[in-house]
């Protein structure tokens, strides 16, 4: 039997995350347009007959370390790094853009086999300037495997798949049979409240906010829920409630009923929104809020 850890590893919004829920057959990452939607390292866990995968689900890497939240970002992506055994180096499209020669230059240090998938192929209106690329790329490194997909559509993943298990030590499970992450559910609660502020709010608002949840507690067939979202502006505050509270019960009416499919149960769920100025650029807080690699 195979068994083994796969770093998911890409610039923000390659589809990792999208990547992670398809392989798993479960929604494991929270997903959004957003870059940045993903702020933590995520295991799945998959097991098969022929042996255990546990991919790790990375926050996109990017060269801008301006903030401490990026900074905290490139640490858990790079951390992601160590002690893997394969690495998913994920793309969305057949051309080399300056972050990812950034990103190369980390992955090539790692000392591991790395597959490099091409995402979103569905997306390509001309099919034809993906052989040349796949050519370019196996002249500038010697990958495992070259191999395009698309996470959205399922195409290729069985092969994605395929290879990993190929490239994975022989050994014994990891984890349970069947576990399918290492993420406790008060964790997954408060993403799910996150994802649906990213899907609802505007542009400028979802990477200024932050969910800690106060309260998690199951009484019987019924969950309460208590969550204080985090912004670092009263304007954000304003935004994030809505007019007569309109967007803080649009958020709250949908993140309670995907965690009622989730938990299997009658949940619970209060809001409250509030004010940490400058929390994002603030290391200590930073930590407080659960950011710690």
């Amino acid at each position: 039997m195979k068994a083994g850890f796969v770093a998911l590893v890409g610039r923000p919004n390659v589809g990792k995350s999208t990547l992670l829920n398809y392989l798993i057959g479960q929604k494991i990452s929270i997903t959004s347009r957003r870059p940045q939607t993903t702020r933590h390292r995520i295991r799945g866990i998959k097991t098969t007959p022929e042996g255990q995968i546990v991919f790790v689900d990375t926050p996109g890497m990017h060269v801008s370390q301006k903030r401490a939240m990026n900074r905290y970002l490139n640490r858990a992506a790079a951390s992601a790094l160590v002690d893997v055994d394969v690495i998913v180096w994920l793309i969305d499209r057949p051309a080399w853009l300056p972050e990812d020669e950034w990103i190369f230059e980390r992955i090539k240090s790692a000392g591991v086999p790395v597959i490099l998938a091409i995402n979103k192929v569905d997306r390509l209106e001309e099919k034809s300037v993906l052989l040349p690329f796949l050519e370019q790329a196996a002249a500038r490194y010697a990958f495992a495997d070259l191999v395009p997909v698309s996470a959205l559509k399922g195409v290729n993943l069985d092969v994605l798949e395929k290879k990993i298990l190929e490239l994975l030590p022989e050994g014994d499970p990891i984890y349970p049979e069947d576990q399918i992450t290492d993420k406790p559910e008060r964790f997954f609660a408060a993403e799910i409240i996150r994802e649906k502020l990213f899907r609802t709010l505007s542009e400028e608002v979802p990477h200024a906010l932050t969910v800690e949840i106060e309260q998690f507690k199951v009484e019987g067939g019924l969950t309460r829920i208590n969550a204080v979202i985090w912004v670092e502006r009263e304007g954000q505050k304003v935004i994030v409630i809505g007019r007569n509270g309109a967007v803080l019960k649009k958020v709250g009416e949908r993140a309670r009923r995907e965690l009622e499919r989730m938990l299997e149960c009658k949940v619970y769920l209060e809001l409250w929104v509030k004010v940490r100025k400058g929390w994002s650029d603030d290391e200590r807080a930073l930590h407080s809020l659960g950011y710690v690699e």
